[in-house]
């Protein structure tokens, strides 16, 4: 299992991505992402995931470039996502979008570069500039987010690549078996977002029980519980503190019976967005 924050997976084209990372989602710009960024790097996190979206690609590249700077480490230790949003799905827009958050960022390249929704009639297209882009060594890997069993299977029909990872959301109220079972088959990586739920799991009954069994905190046992399941994971939070503390989960491992009773929680209950009914 597991035994430091740097441990990674092997993408199945050979590229190593660490199996924990900090995710910016909805922290905007400004010297508290800049910091979160700059603590997560000085306390052995490897991996930090943004999207052109979050509107904070600038505060992330700042937050790595003064980050490694004071932690003596070069980019290639590095593993940085990011992801093109809904309305640059096209070919040369993709493209371009990809360019675009490169600038923003203040990096040559990406290690991981993600379609950000299954947009229909749109998604076929931005996966082959993301083949180009991936073909010209200018980004180390590619994958999606938000993809369904039925969209990965559309996509697989016409890739010449298969992606190599599929972040979604994923928390033990949203276990997501048949999309896992599916990426497993394929060789696709899993990836949580949202592993937290976004904070609404930090009372669960059950979790509690177990956390305290194991004098872990409740973020703490899920965050182990998806590492167990082979689901990479990217909890947010902007306190130093805290992100210590998510990442404090390499001294224990929970027991099939506790994996179990959190894997009996779902209820296939959501905190985003429905990938086959979004309208953005």
């Amino acid at each position: 299992m597991e035994k430091t924050l740097q441990d990674t997976v092997k993408l199945q084209n050979g590229v190593e991505m660490p199996w924990f990372g900090l995710g910016v989602f909805r922290v905007s710009e400004g010297p508290e992402l800049v910091n979160a960024v700059k603590a997560a790097i000085k306390n052995g996190y490897r991996s930090i995931d943004t999207a052109a979206i979050y509107g904070n690609e600038e505060g992330v590249g700042r937050g790595i470039r003064e980050g490694m700077a004071e932690a003596g480490i070069s980019r290639e230790e590095l593993f940085v996502t990011s992801k093109v949003w809904n309305a640059d799905l096209g070919y040369e827009s993709t493209i371009a979008a990809y360019e675009a958050s490169l600038q923003r960022l203040g990096l040559e390249y990406l290690d991981l570069y993600l379609i950000h929704w299954p947009v229909e009639g749109k998604y076929k297209e931005a996966w082959k500039a993301l083949e180009t882009l991936y073909k010209d060594g200018r980004v180390k890997s590619i994958g999606v987010s938000n993809f369904q069993v039925h969209h990965l299977k559309d996509l697989l029909q016409e890739a010449e690549i298969k992606p190599m990872v599929n972040q979604v959301e994923y928390h033990p109220y949203l276990t997501q078996k048949e999309v896992q079972a599916f990426c497993v088959e394929q060789g696709i990586q899993l990836e949580a977002w949202s592993p937290l739920m976004a904070g609404e799991l930090l009372n669960q009954p059950v979790l509690k029980e177990i956390a305290e069994k194991y004098n872990k905190s409740i973020a703490q046992v899920i965050l182990r519980w998806d590492l167990q399941n082979g689901v990479v994971t990217i909890p947010k939070s902007t306190s130093e503190q805290r992100i210590i503390e998510n990442a404090s989960i390499y001294d224990f491992e929970l027991s099939v019976e506790d994996m179990d009773r959190i894997e009996a929680l779902n209820q296939n209950k959501r905190v985003g967005p429905d990938p086959d009914n979004f309208d953005f």
